[in-house]
C-alpha cells in the first residue's frame, strides 16, 4: 500500500521518501516533506495502518522518534526504513491493518445426518406454517438456510416477525414485500451483498419498526431506506458500509442506530433530524469528526464511539443532549482532560455518576472502578 503527502513546506524544498515496517507489511511513504514533523507521519500513518496517532511509535536507527520535530531534525534521511510498533487497543475501526487479514468464522448450526453428512435441506414441518400463521412469528434461524423458502411468502399478510439469522442466505427477493404487515425483519449473519437483496420490496414495508442487517457484506445502503418511516431499530452493525445515505434523517422515529464495526468515516449532518435517537453505537470506524447536528438529539441516552481517530466533539454535545449518560470514547484521541474543557461537562459527569451509582445500588453492575468512558492520557 503507498502513499503520498507534502506538509509543512509550501517553497517546494527537499522530500525524502521512507520505508514503513509494520506487523509484517512494508509501507512506502514518498515525497514527504524533510521539514514534516513526526505526528504529520504518524497522521499519513493513521489510515493506512488503523492505528491511532498516540498509538504509535516510530523507531529509526534504534532511536524513537519524537512528535514535535521534523524529519530533518531527527535525521531521518531519504530512503531510511522506519520500524512502527503499536499499543494495543489504540486502534481505529476493527482494528490494525495486517499482513493477511482476519476472518471471523460464524457460527452457524448444522444439520446432520446418521452418516455424519450435512445436510443442506431444512426438514419439512407441514404444520410449521399453520403455527407461523397462527402466531406471525416466523422463526428460521441457525437452519443452514441457502435460501429463504417458498412457504414464508405463503405466510402473506399473517407474517409480523421474520427470524432469519444465522444462516447463509444470500438472496433477498423483491417478493419480501408480499409481507405487507411485517414489523420485523431479522437477518444478521448472512452472506448478503449489496446485488442480493431488493430494497424495493423492503421499503415496501410501511410497518417495520426493526431491521437488522448485521454481519454480512454491505458496502452501502440506499437512499430509499429514507422511505422506512416507521422504524424504530436500525442495526447495519458488522458489514462493510464505508458511510450513511442523507436520507437518513428522514427516519424520524429512528430510536436505535448500531453502525459499528465498519469503515464508515462521516456521519452525514441530517443525523441531527432524527430526533427520536436514544442510542447511537458507531465504534470501530473510521470517524475522525462528528457533525455539530449531534448536538440536536435532545432524547440521546447512550453514545459509542470507541475506535476511530476522532479528535473533537460536537462544541453542544453535553450542552444540549441533557439526557445523555453513557459516552464511550476509548481508543480515540479525545481523553478525559480534552472532555472537561467542554461546556455542560459537569452536569454530564453527575447524570453518568448518578446512573452507574443506580446501578451499584440494584447490582446491575460489579464494584469495579468507574469507568471514565475515555481514556486518561
Amino acid at each position: 500500500m503507498a502513499s503520498s503527502a507534502t506538509g509543512g513546506d509550501d517553497s517546494g524544498g527537499a522530500t525524502v521518501s521512507l520505508t514503513v515496517k509494520f506487523s509484517g507489511r512494508t509501507i512506502p511513504i514518498t515525497n514527504l516533506s524533510v521539514d514534516s514533523t513526526i505526528e504529520d507521519l504518524k497522521a499519513l500513518l493513521q489510515p493506512l495502518t488503523n492505528v491511532l496517532p498516540r498509538g504509535q511509535k516510530l523507531i529509526c536507527k534504534g532511536k524513537l522518534l519524537v512528535d514535535g520535530m521534523t524529519l530533518k531534525e531527527s535525521e531521518v534521511r531519504d530512503g531510511a526504513k522506519i520500524m512502527l510498533m503499536a499499543s494495543q487497543g489504540l486502534h481505529q475501526g476493527d482494528g490494525p491493518i495486517l499482513k493477511q487479514a482476519q476472518t471471523r468464522p460464524i457460527s452457524r448450526f448444522r444439520i446432520v445426518d446418521t452418516l455424519g453428512k450435512e445436510k443442506t435441506e431444512v426438514p419439512v414441518d407441514k404444520n410449521r406454517l399453520d403455527r407461523w400463521k397462527a402466531t406471525g412469528v416466523i422463526g428460521l434461524s441457525d437452519y443452514n438456510l441457502k435460501a429463504i423458502p417458498d412457504e414464508v411468502w405463503a405466510s402473506g399478510t399473517s407474517a409480523r416477525v421474520i427470524e432469519l439469522s444465522n444462516n447463509s442466505i444470500r438472496d433477498v427477493p423483491s417478493k419480501i414485500g408480499c409481507l405487507s404487515s411485517l414489523q420485523k425483519l431479522l437477518l444478521a449473519a448472512n452472506d448478503i451483498v449489496d446485488d442480493s437483496i431488493s430494497w424495493e420490496g423492503i421499503v415496501s414495508l410501511k410497518y417495520l419498526t426493526v431491521l437488522s442487517l448485521e454481519q454480512n457484506h454491505l458496502t452501502t445502503l440506499p437512499s430509499s431506506l429514507g422511505l422506512l418511516t416507521s422504524l424504530r431499530q436500525l442495526n447495519v452493525a458488522k458489514n462493510k458500509l464505508s458511510s450513511l445515505p442523507n436520507e437518513i434523517g428522514l427516519l424520524t422515529k429512528l430510536e436505535v442506530l448500531k453502525a459499528n464495526n465498519n469503515r464508515i468515516s462521516i456521519i452525514p449532518t441530517c443525523i441531527g433530524d432524527c430526533n427520536a435517537l436514544i442510542e447511537v453505537d458507531v465504534s470501530s470506524n473510521l470517524l475522525s469528526e462528528l457533525p455539530e447536528t449531534m448536538g440536536n438529539l435532545n432524547n440521546l441516552k447512550s453514545l459509542y464511539l470507541s475506535n476511530n481517530g476522532l479528535k473533537a466533539l460536537p462544541s453542544a454535545l453535553f450542552k444540549m443532549c441533557l439526557q445523555l449518560t453513557t459516552l464511550d470514547l476509548h481508543n480515540t484521541e479525545i481523553t478525559v482532560d480534552v472532555l472537561r474543557q467542554f461546556e455542560g461537562w459537569e452536569s454530564f459527569d453527575e447524570r453518568r455518576r448518578l446512573k452507574h451509582q443506580k446501578q451499584l445500588d440494584f447490582r446491575v453492575v460489579n464494584s469495579g472502578a468507574f469507568d471514565e468512558g475515555a481514556d486518561k492520557s
